[in-house]
């Protein structure tokens, strides 16, 4: 069984932040996880992605923490690669994100935290 590949967008070397906590909680289960952050080059050790286009492979889901305008266009990124599983962390999704996924063929998890599940 191979292990799911989750981007997170949004990861920070932060600790008091979501996009650090989301990492870790994703690593600390077991789950290969690629940060991307155009500002950071490392977040504890691993490679941070400064774009979903620089991961070296196809990830199994793009989890958002960012702003919803951010998520918006980085959305674009995710259908010209092909990422059709998203997950809008809450406060990361609006209405506009959120229909775009739909209106892409892209499975949609919202108003739902990845570390809740």
């Amino acid at each position: 069984m191979t292990r799911k590949k989750f981007a997170v967008v949004g990861a920070t070397d932060n600790p008091e932040k979501n996009g650090n906590r989301i990492f870790k909680n994703l690593k600390n289960r077991g789950y290969e996880v690629y940060p991307v952050n155009p500002k950071l080059d490392e977040i504890e050790g691993s490679k941070v992605y400064h774009t979903l286009s620089d991961i070296p492979e196809k990830v199994d889901v793009v989890d958002f923490v960012v702003p919803p305008p951010v998520t918006e266009e980085i959305l674009k990124e995710c259908k010209k690669l092909g990422l059709t599983r998203i997950w809008l962390q809450p406060g990361a999704e609006s209405e506009q994100a959120i229909q775009y996924c739909v209106d892409n063929g892209m499975k949609v998890l919202h108003d739902v935290c990845v570390m809740m599940n």
